[in-house]
């Protein structure tokens, strides 16, 4: 059985509260200066691919949002970087601005079934629950989950009218509640499970993978959730249904993610670019309301990375992941478009970071 974590990963509310040395300040100065720069370089019809990252001008702000993902990453897990120039772009240039930023982070991951390397996050009708659902496109609540890829950023161009609140808590946190108060539920969390693709598996890939909720690699806890998808599994054919243990070690583990003393909620604002360690973090977030006017309603830009200074992973999570390598491109959802072109941005991408693929 796996032992107690002393790292700065296992935290509480009160400490993120107390401590703000993961809150990262851009001041408008640097905010106008980038801003100028992406307005003066956004082509409409150019493809995000076609773009250099030396085609950009981040320096004033470059250096905190590079801090703030090494924070998220080795640190508490998130970290928040508040003050991009959102009011000084429009929608389509603040996406670019993300974009441009994920080129010197590491290299962008493909997140669903059109392989996209950068989402837009907003309700368009989506069933959360359904099949296929993919909860960023709905104003759902959210299950707690961990995403599919190292470190996810999470940029505010318009917040919700009402709701939309961004629910965090430590992996290693549960980890070590659910070790001290149920060790044979802890046990039960440390064999597979079953988890689907919801449709996204590349053509002739699996429908589903399997990984356990922890393992462990060279002295560091990684934690996996992601209960929409092991509800989604169970529909599939040929996958053993949930053991009566299994499902209470569900239950409890999400019973302990919502107690006052783990759970850890904050808003979004505007120009707000959040990070998560998807091994140490799993996050959430509240049901929404949305303004009427299409230019008001909720959006957040999301993109995946897979950063050069990335941990070797569990042997257990090369199913999903593809690469347990420190250091490699790895994770993302291939999709249904998977192409050519998108593994010579990986490739070309990952000889400028430094990166194995």
């Amino acid at each position: 059985m796996f032992k107690h974590f002393d790292t700065s990963a296992a935290w509480n509310p009160n400490q993120l509260r107390e401590k703000k040395d993961w809150i990262f300040e851009i001041d408008s100065i640097a905010g106008r200066h980038v801003a100028n720069n992406i307005r003066n370089i956004f082509n409409s019809n150019k493809h995000f691919f076609d773009y250099h990252r030396d085609e950009f001008d981040l320096d004033p702000i470059l250096e905190n949002i590079l801090i703030a993902a090494r924070k998220a990453y080795f640190g508490y897990g998130i970290s928040l970087v508040r003050g991009l120039p959102r009011n000084l772009l429009d929608e389509n240039e603040f996406k670019l601005l993300i974009w441009a930023l994920g080129l010197h982070l590491g290299v962008a991951r493909p997140q669903g079934l059109l392989s996209q390397y950068i989402s837009e996050v907003r309700a368009t009708g989506m069933d959360y629950r359904s099949t296929s659902g993919r909860g960023y496109n709905s104003n759902s609540e959210l299950d707690f989950h961990t995403d599919g890829c190292d470190i996810v950023g999470l940029a505010c161009y318009n917040k919700a009218k009402q709701g939309g609140q961004s629910l965090i808590a430590s992996s290693v946190t549960a980890w070590q509640k659910l070790l001290f108060e149920r060790p044979d539920l802890a046990e039960v969390a440390t064999d597979n499970f079953y988890f689907s693709h919801n449709e996204e598996q590349m053509p002739g890939e699996s429908p589903f993978y399997v990984q356990p909720l922890f393992d462990i690699a060279d002295g560091s806890l990684f934690g996996k959730w992601n209960w929409n998808r092991v509800r989604t599994a169970q529909k599939l054919e040929n996958i053993p249904k949930l053991t009566p243990i299994q499902i209470e070690c569900i239950n409890y583990l999400e019973e302990i993610l919502r107690r006052p003393n783990v759970l850890f909620s904050t808003w979004f604002e505007p120009g707000d670019l959040q990070f998560i360690n998807n091994h140490v973090i799993f996050h959430s977030r509240t049901s929404f309301k949305d303004f009427d006017e299409q230019y008001r309603k909720r959006l957040l830009i999301r993109i995946w990375i897979a950063p050069p200074f990335s941990k070797r992973l569990p042997d257990s999570w090369r199913d999903f992941w593809r690469s347990t390598k420190p250091g490699s491109v790895r994770g993302g959802i291939h999709g249904h478009r998977y192409t050519e072109r998108c593994k010579t941005f990986e490739k070309n991408l990952a000889k400028m970071q430094g990166m194995y693929i």
